[in-house]
């Protein structure tokens, strides 16, 4: 069976309500959660429960949607004050990914071409629709131009989950092993643990298994040994921000990786989508990195494994510095060497 075949959307729009896989549940129990309002959706993408960047948009541009259906004004302007209030709401949830505030200002400005509120919730109902739409081919043509870099037999590594539970389908990081499978070319791939919420133990590990993609799971500290021992061809990982000179914010342990792999001589590649590009933040130094709770890093499923009262630093995201990038590969081709001014071409012209 194929990755659509197989495939288990992160987010389904049912109109009155969206049905939201919780990934906190996997890899054991594959649950939907019931999302009726905006909150919820807020609580969703706060708590993990929805995460990956472009997840993350698009279930907080079907956030809006939710929001504008029950929405009993109207009056165009209070209405669209309104849609903006519910959008910094929504912004807030989380603050590094920036798929977020993109997904959430394109909903925005759909809305702001309506003549009329009965119009505007429609305009803001079908954006979100392509917003979903439009992730799963971008995310193909990601896996596509990846896979280009890559050869029948290689080994590969990843960190965190940059898949098709993260996405619209496909993937991001994860993409070329799910078209790799399709066109019978076998990839096999080391995916670190990802501490502290394991989304490579529970996340890609399943996703991949689940494909039947050779998958073969690591502690996040065993990653050195691998890379030099295994054979490893490249680094392949996902983000959540490109700042305009190729800076680049992913989970957390991503820069050790990079520096990892730069030290062995590896490529180190970054997949992401044109949306996650962000040329209003100069640099890495100017990305907000997302501080998360203690409890994270001093229990494990409920339990705690840390004395009590021990000081925690629990960053969600650090920062890759452009020179550490081989190439970002984007739906739109792959950019490497200068990335301040590749980048910004490669916006110019795709907007």
């Amino acid at each position: 069976m194929t990755v659509a075949e197989k495939w288990v959307p992160s987010v389904r729009y049912r109109r009155d309500h969206l049905l939201i896989l919780d990934q906190q549940q996997l890899p054991h129990h594959t649950v939907y959660l019931n999302v009726t309002s905006i909150e919820h959706v807020w609580d969703a993408i706060s708590k993990l429960k929805v995460r990956g960047a472009p997840a993350i948009g698009i279930a907080a541009a079907f956030g809006l949607v939710l929001w504008s259906n029950s929405e009993k004004d109207n009056q165009l302007e209070s209405f669209l004050s309104k849609l903006q209030v519910q959008r910094n709401y929504l912004a807030s949830s989380r603050p590094t990914a920036v798929n977020l505030f993109w997904a959430l200002d394109r909903v925005v400005r759909a809305a702001q071409k309506a003549v009329s509120v009965e119009d505007a919730k429609e305009k803001i109902e079908q954006e979100a629709i392509n917003i979903q739409t439009e992730d799963e081919n971008t995310c193909r043509k990601i896996g596509e131009y990846a896979l280009s870099l890559l050869q029948d037999g290689d080994a590969v590594m990843t960190i965190c989950n940059a898949g098709a539970i993260a996405t619209s389908k496909y993937g991001t990081a994860l993409a070329p092993f799910h078209l790799a499978k399709e066109r019978g070319l076998n990839l096999s791939v080391y995916a670190n643990e990802t501490r502290p919420v394991l989304q490579g133990a529970r996340l890609t590990a399943w996703e991949l298994q689940a494909n039947d993609i050779d998958v073969t799971l690591i502690t996040d500290n065993m990653a050195a040994h691998t890379l030099k021992t295994k054979n490893i061809k490249a680094v392949i990982v996902g983000c959540d921000r490109v700042a305009a000179n190729g800076d680049t914010a992913n989970k957390i342990g991503t820069f050790g990786l990079a520096l990892q792999a730069k030290a062995l001589g590896i490529p180190f590649y970054v997949a992401c989508p044109l949306s996650t590009l962000d040329l209003r933040t100069a640099s890495g130094e100017d990305i907000p990195i997302e501080e998360r709770p203690e409890e994270e890093v001093t229990h494990l499923n409920g339990i705690r494994i840390a004395p009590e009262g021990i000081k925690v630093f629990n960053p969600a995201f650090d920062v890759t510095p452009a020179e550490y990038i081989s190439a970002i590969i984007t739906e739109k081709g792959i950019v490497s060497g200068n990335y301040k001014d590749s980048l910004s071409v490669l916006k110019k012209e795709n907007s």
